[in-house]
C-alpha cells in the first residue's frame, strides 16, 4: 500500500508505539495512519464508539467516514468483514505482531495478506 489511510484497532491510547486489540469492535481507540508514496506522513487517534445501537456496523461507518481504505485486525467477524467489503475499506490479516509500527510497516511493504473469508471468528457477538 503506498497511498491511503490504515486503521489499527488499538489499545489503550493507540499510536505506532502501541498495541493492537485483539477484538476490533471492542478496542479503545482506533491508531489512523496516512501514508503517502509509501511513508508514513500522519498519525491520529480516533475513538471508538460504543455499539450497542447499529451492533458492528458502527465501527465500518465510523472508519468510513474518515476516509479509511485499510484495516488491520488480528480478528474479525464475518458481518462486520462483509460491511467493511462494501464500504471499499480492504481488511488484512496478522495475529503474530501485537505491535502497531511493524504492523504498519509490514502492510505498506506488501506483507500482509486481505483477510479470507474462512479466517474470520465465530459469531457469540464479540464482533
Amino acid at each position: 500500500m503506498k497511498n491511503g489511510r490504515i486503521a489499527i484497532p488499538s489499545n489503550g491510547q493507540g499510536g505506532l508505539s502501541g498495541t493492537r486489540s485483539g477484538h476490533f469492535g471492542h478496542c479503545d481507540v482506533f491508531t489512523l495512519v496516512d501514508v503517502e508514496d509509501g511513508e508514513i506522513k500522519d498519525v491520529a487517534i480516533l475513538q471508538n464508539q460504543d455499539h450497542v445501537q447499529g451492533g458492528c456496523m458502527v465501527p465500518v461507518n465510523l472508519l468510513s467516514e474518515n476516509r479509511v481504505n485499510a484495516l488491520i485486525v488480528g480478528g474479525i467477524g464475518m458481518r462486520p468483514l462483509m460491511g467493511f467489503k462494501q464500504a471499499g475499506i480492504d481488511v488484512y490479516h496478522d495475529d503474530q505482531r501485537p505491535e502497531i509500527g511493524p504492523v504498519v510497516k509490514d502492510l505498506i511493504a506488501g506483507a500482509l495478506l486481505e483477510i479470507r473469508n474462512d479466517q474470520v471468528c465465530g459469531g457469540g457477538g464479540q464482533g
